[in-house]
């Protein structure tokens, strides 16, 4: 059975092909956030994100026409706004590195220390997994995302996506155990 929210999606994006702009920003109202919070996963920087999604948006725009299944918007939009943000950290890897070779000094901004120790545990758990399972694991218990829209979203097979999950939990077990 197909989820009632994807439904709503589909029929939004035929609403805003047929001329009802209304639509359009109802699933921007839907979207926004969650996209904002997605790309701030992969860049560690609020301003960045922001601005990825804002990019993404007028993505959405020029090619939701060709969008073929209208009910699977939120994966779609998910993989647009992930390719984007990957291509921010990539860049902003290879500027690192130029400093680097120059001699420039660059530091990150600290994310915010939480009160809670378990929850610090956690959190400190998760940063040690590789990139691949912490993404898996946002989208699969975060985001509530099913496996096959995982496999989707990431561009992997769903064997991948268990493994990565099942992988991640193991060692968070360990982890949270010490």
């Amino acid at each position: 059975m197909t989820d009632p929210s994807k439904i709503f999606d589909g029929l939004l994006v035929l609403q805003y092909r047929s001329g009802t702009k209304k639509a359009f920003s109802l699933l921007v109202s839907k979207y926004h956030n969650k996209l904002c919070k997605h790309s701030y996963w992969y860049t560690y920087d609020i301003d960045a994100s922001k601005d990825i999604v804002q990019d993404c948006w007028g993505i959405v725009i020029n090619k939701l026409a060709d969008l073929k299944d209208p009910n699977r918007f939120g994966s779609w939009v998910f993989r647009i706004v992930t390719r984007k943000s990957l291509d921010f950290v990539n860049k902003r890897k290879r500027e690192l590195g130029k400093r680097q070779e120059y001699g420039l000094n660059y530091t990150e901004v600290d994310a915010e220390e939480e009160n809670d120790i378990a929850i610090q545990k956690l959190l400190k758990g998760i940063q040690t997994l590789a990139h691949e399972q912490q993404v898996v694991l946002r989208l699969f218990y975060i985001e509530n995302y099913a496996l096959k829209e995982i496999s989707g979203i990431l561009e992997i097979s769903i064997g991948t996506v268990k493994s990565r999950l099942f992988h991640a939990r193991e060692k968070l077990k360990i982890i949270l155990k010490k």
